[in-house]
């Protein structure tokens, strides 16, 4: 497996101003704690945490929202924020534990991009609806299958089987193919789909195929309830859950379905998240020419890694439809304006996630960058890292490429 070397020796000096850029973002409550690591032409030129678990006071005042934060909120005062911190990667899920599945089941000639999503799970014609016959796996990864962004199934369903049954039922608000719109039910339905065809559960594919070989040993779903402790907390939650949410998954869907779901439910570092953009650009090639259309099964000569370069083009290749998308297959690239800012490349592609995480891969300058928060504690509302996120991504690129 690629090597990622340790080089952040400079870094305070190097990235100076894209860490004040965090500073004071956490200065102006945009989220209480980050951790940053960017890898550069095979080297990791740095890895940095700022903040603090949650904001300067809130384990002594009691909050405009109601009382002080309970008691069963297990934070000690001498936890530390530290690389080895774990952060719930909310839908950086989708890239780095269910696309990878995917296209490693591609590999193997197991997966069929083209494939109607009902040929491998029934259930999904349960909702007599003639047009989700045409739903397949492709417009699920490119999120273009017709199937809405979000729903709240969590409020009705109170188990796996009860949520699932309502995911594979959702109605469809568009025709298939004909329009992009990020869906998390989408990637619920092809989770399933995934692990139906692996005859394996994603976490536990996951861990062997991905986490494992890469050395990701901070990356994981579930994490153990003796951690918990040690894991930023991503929300004060007085409506669902009615306590404080610390190192179990901060998406409802996702908690009602065990932790464990083809949208959200991974915890991981940054410099993990970083050790698999490292893998990945490792494997990239930016021109292979090979057809997205190319049948599964049929690549040739495996490399050392866990994805083929033509895999791993095909993936993170903007899809050519719908009209205006942005979506690749389980990943996006940048559109403008981007999160990732001015400055990547048209070869570049990445994820965010809801709770303030994000991974951003440049194969061109063979440069990744993870930045990892917990923007959505105390609560969702505060979007301000909307225009943090992109001024440090240009800090960073600017960095690297003086004027």
């Amino acid at each position: 497996m690629p090597h990622l070397i340790p080089a952040f020796e400079n870094q305070d000096d190097q990235f100076a101003k894209a860490f004040a850029v965090l500073r004071e973002a956490i200065v102006q409550r945009a989220f209480p704690s980050a951790s940053v690591a960017v890898t550069f032409e095979g080297k990791l030129i740095a890895r940095k945490t700022l903040g603090h678990f949650v904001y300067d006071g809130e384990l002594d005042n009691p909050r405009v929202s109601g009382a002080p934060l309970k008691a069963s909120f297990a934070l000690s005062r001498d936890v530390c924020l530290s690389p080895a911190t774990l952060f719930d990667l909310a839908s950086v899920t989708k890239p780095v534990a269910t696309t990878t599945m995917a296209a490693m089941l591609y590999e193997r000639g197991i997966l069929d991009l083209e494939a109607p999503i009902s040929g491998i799970i029934p259930e999904f014609l349960t909702e007599p609806d003639p047009r989700r016959r045409e739903v397949t796996v492709r417009m699920l990864l490119g999120h273009s299958s017709g199937l809405p962004a979000y729903e709240r199934l969590f409020l009705k369903q109170k188990s796996r089987a009860e949520l699932l049954q309502a995911a594979f039922i959702t109605s469809l608000t568009a025709d298939p193919g004909s329009r992009a719109e990020y869906s998390d039910i989408g990637f619920i339905v092809l989770g399933v789909a995934l692990e139906r065809l692996a005859q394996e559960t994603l976490d536990r594919f996951c861990q062997r195929e991905i986490f494992g070989p890469l050395a990701m040993a901070n990356t994981t779903f579930n994490p153990p309830q003796e951690l918990r402790t040690e894991i930023v907390p991503t929300a004060d939650d007085r409506t669902f859950r009615h306590r404080v949410i610390q190192g179990e998954v901060q998406d409802e869907n996702a908690f009602v379905l065990g932790g464990v779901a083809g949208h959200a439910g991974l915890f991981s570092t940054a410099e993990d998240v970083a050790r698999f953009a490292h893998a990945i650009l490792e494997e990239h090639e930016t021109d292979t020419g090979v057809d997205a259309h190319e049948p599964p099964g049929q690549l040739v000569e495996r490399r050392p890694g866990i994805l083929r370069p033509e895999t791993v083009a095909l993936f993170t290749r903007r899809q050519p439809t719908p009209d205006g998308t942005s979506r690749a297959l389980g990943w996006d690239t940048p559109s403008s304006p981007s999160q990732s800012g001015k400055y990547f490349g048209p070869s570049s592609f990445g994820h965010l996630g809801y709770t303030g995480t994000s991974l951003w891969i440049d194969p061109d300058r063979q440069l990744s960058i993870t930045l990892l928060t917990n923007r959505t504690w105390p609560d969702c509302a505060n979007q301000a890292i909307k225009h943090v996120r992109p001024m440090f991504h240009d800090a960073i690129i600017k960095a690297l490429e003086p004027e």
